[in-house]
């Protein structure tokens, strides 16, 4: 009995170690189009988030821009991934996200190119913080839904769009995230 208890939990670090991996692997392109991962964020604090430029809810980059410029000297950073799978609310190219986020709400945090987050097309990174093996499955209901990523890659929170990003509880995750080892 205590062999497989200690096999179950040895596979089971495995898999944490394997998806914690991949967040950092995944491949990408940056809002430029140039072909990335998140592996310039390991042993970082993440907050990922899907966003849009024609949504009620896109005045968070303003509180997103605070979190990164209250957090980031201290192993933070704001990842944003444009979406336009809600209600068509972010139609733009690129370059005119790129242009929106700068000039609009001087946004300084790293943006992405525009993906999928759900469906047949789900982004292989939303897959990993969305899909069925996720801590947190299930299907993003809008724009500005939140993942909380620690510095070992695993994820440690979820929130959902209208949890703003300044709300006490997601401050408290950072911290707590932060002060981890």
């Amino acid at each position: 009995m205590k062999m497989i208890a200690l096999l179950a939990a040895l596979l089971l670090l495995q898999s944490l170690a394997a998806h914690a991996e991949s967040i950092h692997n995944t491949k990408l392109k940056d809002i430029d189009g140039k072909d990335t991962t998140l592996a310039a964020y390991k042993g970082k604090v993440l907050l990922i988030v899907n966003v849009a430029s024609k949504c009620g809810l896109t005045p968070q980059y303003k509180a997103l821009e605070a979190l990164q410029q209250k957090y980031k000297a201290k192993g933070f950073t704001v990842l944003g991934f444009p979406c336009n799978q809600f209600n068509s609310q972010e139609p733009g190219t690129n370059e005119e996200i790129k242009q929106f986020c700068s000039t609009k709400y001087n946004v300084t945090f790293p943006l992405f190119d525009k993906l999928d987050v759900n469906g047949e097309k789900r982004h292989a990174l939303y897959v990993s913080l969305a899909g069925k093996d996720s801590p947190f499955p299930g299907d993003i209901k809008w724009n500005f839904g939140k993942f909380l990523i620690g510095k070992d890659g695993k994820i440690l929170k979820r929130f959902e769009p209208r949890t703003t990003p300044d709300a006490e509880e997601v401050m408290k995750e950072i911290e707590a995230a932060l002060a981890a080892k």
